[in-house]
């Protein structure tokens, strides 16, 4: 609906996808290869780069396709969306266009989206694990509903800060002091999980590169409480390496939920605390940098 709604030819993308999905499902097919790479070529982390290919946008699709489906059982391939700007050195990189990738993989959008999904059953075959279940989606949902019941029976109580400045606080269940206490810390990878209107952040790739080039980690970003139906499976289920930066902001103006006993902005602090939660409970290490006002750069403080 959304193809056809901007004008796209769904017809000429359904085609594709049936012509490819007869020779994906032969002996040795690219499905077969491409699943065989990320497999054994990869333990965790593969970087994926459409930048100025014909398909922009495609791997942020990939990510939360594979990271969902894989990421469980304490195994999972985790995609990292990158630019040609952001380069991490010792990953199996994965491209859509000529370039210095280990995998180049060039087709029209519709042949791209049944390929994919035939890479992450066969991954998840290689992992032995179901690709169709999120049993870690619907923990933080749980966790979400006792948060929003303790709003609505009045008993709430808002965490206690480790540190703030006069423009934003955070949030942890570490013992710091300072930001550079966490970016100084070890992680496999970094997820920044963003609970923000998107026009706070113009170009995500921006905050992701500066989180990237601070702790020397490979980082994702994604919009809360987006992810958590996506590479939030990941986080809980996959392997327990990854460091995790909540950003939410204090609501200015917020509405009544009609029905409900609380409002839309409690709904939105419930979502990104039930994930707290979660992490918290498995020793994962996390901060929620929470900004005081609407008018912060997020970029100046993460600098």
């Amino acid at each position: 609906m959304p193809a056809t709604l901007v004008g796209a030819d769904v017809s000429v993308i359904l085609d594709d996808a049936e012509k490819a999905n007869i020779q994906l499902a032969l002996p040795n097919s690219a499905a077969v290869v491409i699943a065989a790479a990320l497999h054994s070529l990869s333990d965790q982390i593969v970087e994926f780069n459409d930048d100025n290919s014909k398909t922009p946008g495609l791997s942020d699709w990939i990510e939360q396709l594979i990271s969902e489906s894989t990421g469980k059982d304490g195994k999972g391939r985790l995609p990292v969306v990158s630019n040609s700007q952001d380069t991490i050195s010792k990953l199996l990189r994965v491209g859509f266009k000529d370039g210095e990738y280990d995998l180049v993989v060039e087709a029209t959008l519709g042949e791209h989206f049944i390929l994919w999904q035939w890479v992450t059953v066969l991954l998840c075959l290689l992992l032995k694990v179901n690709p169709f279940d999120q049993p870690n989606v619907l923990e933080s949902k749980e966790k979400t509903k006792q948060i929003l019941n303790q709003y609505e029976s009045g008993v709430f109580k808002n965490q206690i800060p480790k540190f703030e400045s006069d423009k934003f606080l955070v949030y942890s269940n570490l013992d710091i002091n300072r930001l550079d206490d966490f970016f100084d810390m070890h992680f496999g990878y970094i997820a920044v999980m963003a609970y923000l209107p998107s026009r706070r952040i113009a170009d995500p790739l921006v905050i992701q590169r500066i989180i990237s080039s601070r702790a020397k980690t490979p980082t994702t970003f994604g919009w809360g409480p987006r992810f958590l139906h996506s590479t939030g499976q990941i986080h809980k289920g996959g392997k327990a390496n990854g460091g995790f930066i909540q950003i939410t902001q204090e609501v200015q103006t917020d509405l009544d939920i009609p029905g409900e006993k609380f409002t839309f902005g409690q709904l939105i602090s419930a979502q990104a605390m039930g994930d707290a939660l979660s992490l918290a409970e498995r020793e994962l290490p996390f901060i929620r940098i929470h900004l005081k006002n609407q008018t912060t750069e997020l970029s100046e403080i993460l600098n």
